[in-house]
Parts: structure tokens; sequence; C-alpha cells
């Protein structure tokens, strides 16, 4: 069974209230479809990192994000991901202030998870990070998972 880690927002898409911004409640909705059959098709895994985000912000809305991680496989932060982050951070040329998800793409990494879904387009689910990902992990001989969003994640029958 294929293994995937969810970033997040995926996370954050699903316990949040239904979005005004057409874009972001389409998104929501597919997510919400996706997520019903996920746990079916997939192994979904969630990070400390993700753990530590769903946490932030509005008390509610955090206890709706540990609800819907619950039972999910947790995968715990290691040296091998600090020393990812530490290349990811030269290599990636993604801006200083997205060091969070440079965080994600190496516990996927480094956990070598086959997809990593996320709706964070600008920096993780994006073609031209995941081209510079393929390039530096084959580089020093690591995994590359798939940057994803949940919509490329149906299943085909």
């Amino acid at each position: 069974m294929a293994t995937v880690y969810l970033e997040t927002s995926v996370i954050s898409y699903l316990a949040a209230w239904p979005s005004r911004d057409l874009v972001v409640a389409a998104h929501q909705q597919i997510t919400h479809e996706w997520w019903q059959t996920a746990g079916e098709h997939y192994r979904l895994l969630v990070s400390d990192a993700v753990i530590e985000e769903i946490r932030a912000g509005d008390p509610d809305a955090a206890q709706r994000r540990k609800e819907k991680i619950k039972g999910l496989e947790v995968l715990g932060f290691n040296d091998d991901i600090e020393r990812l982050v530490g290349i990811y951070e030269d290599r990636l040329k993604l801006p200083r202030t997205a060091v969070e998800d440079l965080i994600h793409i190496a516990f996927a990494a480094s956990y070598e998870v086959d997809y990593l879904a996320s709706w964070n387009c600008d920096h993780i689910a994006n073609a031209e990070v995941m081209r510079r990902l393929q390039e530096t992990n084959q580089s020093i001989g690591v995994f590359s998972p798939l940057l994803v969003t949940p919509e490329e994640l149906k299943v085909v029958s």
C-alpha cells in the first residue's frame, strides 16, 4: 500500500469551515471527497511537525484538526531530517520564510514516503520544487517523494 504524508494544509482544509473563496472552497471539497476513501487506498502519515502546526491558532479549529488525524501514524523528528533541511535550504531555493515547508519535504524524503500531499502549491506541490528536489536527492542518494495535491491522488478504478 502506498504511503501519503499529509502536510498541514490538507488537515486544515478538512477541518475548516467552508471558505467563501471559490478556489479554497473547491480545494476543501476535493479534499473532503478524497478523504472519504483515502485510508482504504493509502497508508496515511503525519509528523511531529504537522502536530505542532495544527495545535496553533484558534483552539476550536485546532481541536477539529487534531480529531482529523486521530489514529494516523506519526513520524518522529530525527537527525536525518535536520541534515536534509540544511541541504534543501541551499538547493531548493525556497524563501527563508518557508523553513516549515522544507521540514515537511525532509520528513517525506527521510521516511521514504511515496507521496507528500499538500495544498501549498507555492513551496511544496509545485513542479519546479519537485524537479529541484529530485535533482538534489539523486545527487545525495536520497529517496524523492512525489509532491502532489489530494486531487492528484484520486484512485483510478
